[in-house]
């Protein structure tokens, strides 16, 4: 008889320590669902993709229609709830990951910072009319946070302004790295309102007025993520489309403590993905007359690696059972993207040295991983500020500035 370790061993052999076995009947049907449209729709493309600086909106169609995060195999015993267990959430970003960082990040953007942001700021109707569609991603979300001049020091310099003219409010200036931002229809913007100096949030609407949003042209990390930067000029959002409950930088830094948690599970994902990548290639590999995993020094750094993954894994697995409680989440969600962030660095370094000359090509795998690490590293927090985070609670000093 199969039982549940059996599949889950088959499904994630990287997980060694079977925290799959959490994850529910229900839950672990989804995410098989989900690598089969992966492999079948976006398998093919996604190299070209990376290359030509596109997304595969198309191929990733078909993986949305999975309803990976509506599906009602995943809200058993959750009535009520709006989304699906945060260990779900954080073993669909290893699936969603260790095929590719720019997929997983897309998600990221739509399904973490879009989505949270809707049901943490808005008001009953808000949420009504915006998360359904975005769920079974009718629309397309994105967060516009992120300044050309303001990235980690967001909080007091956000230079992007909102100011009320009746029932209307007009936003100016201007927005960069928010993914997906030329193609989505949702994107909530950040800005500070120029009466009361607080940071408020407003749902911009595709079409609008005065915005203007372009893709950044030559990244060579995250190629396959229409990255874009945002122009603001006079565009009008009705009171209405103004999220009501985000009046300060407090209420955002309860939607970043989520959403760095996501960004710790790609890490995660990303570090497998190497991992499974490189171990593929030395089984296949001749050197020297046998295969190249049969030789000690590339054993050592498997060895490495494995441990790399298993450890990552459990950080995001602890890290999701403690989003399902009322405990705070900023410590933790920080020394999951610090640690996962790192680890993740160390293992796609070591997954493309084993890969040899072949490492820095496309058709190995590696090379996406290894240079799509350097955007996780950098984004949802930087490897300082999250050690800061942590070094703050260590010592009770903040040592931001």
């Amino acid at each position: 008889m199969t039982t549940k370790a059996d599949i889950v061993k088959e499904l994630y052999p990287e997980d060694l320590y079977g925290y799959a076995e959490k994850l529910t009947d229900g839950e672990i049907e989804v995410l098989q669902e989900v690598r089969e449209a992966l492999e079948t729709h976006v398998r093919p493309v996604i190299a070209e993709y990376w290359e030509n600086a596109d997304f595969p909106f198309e191929a990733f169609k078909k993986v949305s229609e999975v309803g990976f995060m509506n599906n009602p195999k995943l809200y058993v015993d959750r009535e009520g709830k709006r989304k699906p267990s945060e260990l779900y959430t954080a073993f669909l970003y290893l699936e969603l990951a260790r095929f590719d960082a720019s997929i997983a990040t897309f998600y990221t953007v739509h399904g973490g910072l879009c989505y949270n942001t809707i049901l943490i700021g808005g008001d009953d109707r808000q949420i009504e009319e915006f998360a359904p569609k975005l769920a079974s991603f009718e629309w397309q979300g994105c967060f516009g946070l992120t300044e050309p001049d303001h990235g980690s020091d967001i909080a007091g310099g956000l230079a992007t302004t909102a100011r009320r003219e009746g029932d209307n409010w007009i936003l100016n200036g201007e927005k960069r790295w928010i993914g997906g931002a030329d193609t989505a229809d949702v994107i909530p913007i950040f800005a500070r309102d120029v009466e009361d100096n607080r940071i408020k949030c407003f749902i911009v609407r595709k079409g609008a007025e005065g915005y203007e949003a372009n893709p950044i042209p030559h990244k060579g990390s995250l190629r396959a993520i229409r990255n874009a930067h945002i122009k603001l000029e006079d565009v009008v959002v009705p009171e209405t489309d103004r999220l009501a409950n985000i009046n300060g930088f407090g209420d955002v830094a309860k939607i970043l403590v989520f959403t760095r948690a996501d960004v710790s599970h790609i890490a995660m994902g990303v570090t497998a993905g190497a991992f499974i990548s490189a171990l593929k290639y030395v089984k296949e590999r001749d050197q020297f007359g046998r295969k190249l995993g049969g030789f000690q020094l590339v054993q050592e750094k498997l060895a490495r690696m494995q441990a790399n993954v298993v450890a990552n894994i459990g950080y995001s697995v602890r890290l999701a059972e403690l989003q399902e409680t009322e405990r705070p989440l900023m410590l933790n969600s920080s020394l999951a993207k610090m640690h996962n962030s790192l680890t993740m660095r160390e293992t796609v370094a070591m997954a493309r040295e084993v890969c040899g000359g072949n490492g820095i090509t496309l058709e190995s795998e590696v090379m996406r991983f290894f240079t799509d690490a350097e955007a996780i590293y950098t984004y949802e927090g930087t490897h300082e500020v999250n050690a800061l985070i942590v070094g703050r609670e260590l010592t009770g000093v903040g040592a931001f500035t």
